[in-house]
């Protein structure tokens, strides 16, 4: 009898096991197209930075800087607003966008306040702990031309297991000595979700 127990406590555990959960982990390509919840992701906001700062820098605004000023216009993103239904990491969405920006070669980019107010830090400390070569100057930074606004929206619509998921980007391009708008562009991604009848 004691036997058996010890058998079946055996058998018991090793199906416990076997019935656990398990995790499989794959790696793919950063660029890989994944969407397993439906919601907002990292291909979203690299396509959309992608395809949207291709279209602001093809617009005219581009060409009459650079034929009345000489130099290429220097940017700086600003507010970048989450107006939909769903956490989105818009720091991620506002570095896609930087990217675009700085490689395309066509702008000067400047850092974010944030960025700048630990720069000046830096500066302002070296002007009193770094030698006299090596310390940077003072008020030397570059003003921005331009500055780039972005907005997420989202409209959730549902019947039973399938929902419609609709975001709409927007962003604008405004001159910050005169705070004309010299460009507006608008993105749109529509999802189909549908969820299984049955949860494993």
């Amino acid at each position: 009898m004691k036997r058996l127990s010890i058998i079946f406590i055996m058998a018991l555990s090793l199906l416990l096991i076997a019935c656990g959960p398990s995790v499989k982990v794959q790696r793919v390509a950063s660029d890989t197209t994944t969407d397993l919840s439906g919601k907002w992701n990292d291909t979203d906001s690299r396509l959309v930075a992608e395809e949207m700062i291709r279209d602001m820098l093809s617009r005219p605004w581009m060409n009459n800087f650079t034929q009345t000023k000489g130099k290429p216009p220097v940017v700086i993103i600003g507010a970048l607003k989450n107006l939909s239904s769903e956490h989105i990491q818009m720091q991620v969405f506002a570095t896609d966008m930087a990217r675009e920006l700085i490689n395309s070669g066509l702008v000067r980019f400047v850092a974010s306040r944030e960025d700048r107010d630990e720069v000046r830090l830096e500066r302002t400390e070296q002007q009193y702990h770094a030698s006299e070569e090596t310390a940077k100057k003072m008020a030397q930074e570059v003003g921005a031309d331009y500055m780039l606004q972005a907005s997420v929206k989202t409209i959730m619509d549902k019947v039973d297991r399938t929902s419609a998921k609709f975001y709409q980007v927007d962003m604008q391009l405004i001159n910050v000595e005169s705070s004309e708008i010299v460009w507006i562009g608008s993105k749109e991604i529509k999802k189909i979700v549908q969820q299984s009848r049955y949860k494993m």
